[in-house]
């Protein structure tokens, strides 16, 4: 039950943007615990840009996290970085998993996966 409850909470955290479901980095942060907030995902990604095509993952522009923000509650400004945001696709969040390599980053990417998942499936 208690595995439900917590895909539950991560499906809140998959937006529709560009017409791809997608993550924002400052979730998958929480997510994934990391201690320096997002510049951690975004410094290993930094170093394996090659594994992140544009399909895998983009920056939003300024009008894509304002209206992100109006639509969202959990997407308000003092959640922001003052930088815009990336987000990852699921295939974006698969690779991420690869490249923070610790147990926790394991454990949540197969739930984030579940998550995807169940989200195709109720639509």
């Amino acid at each position: 039950m208690n595995e439900i409850v917590e895909e539950l909470k991560i499906e809140k955290m998959i937006y529709e943007i560009r017409g791809k479901q997608v993550m924002l980095d400052s979730d998958l942060v929480k997510l994934y615990q990391c201690s320096n907030g997002t510049k951690t995902i975004n410094l290993d990604v930094k170093r394996h840009i090659n594994r992140f095509p544009d399909r895998f993952m983009f920056q939003l522009t300024k009008e894509e996290l304002d209206n992100l923000r109006c639509q969202f509650e959990t997407a308000k400004k003092n959640n922001m970085s003052r930088t815009l945001p990336y987000v990852f696709t699921e295939q974006g969040v698969a690779m991420l998993a690869t490249i923070l390599k610790s147990k926790i980053a394991t454990e949540i990417s197969i739930r984030i996966m579940n998550a995807f998942v169940a989200i195709r499936l109720n639509t």
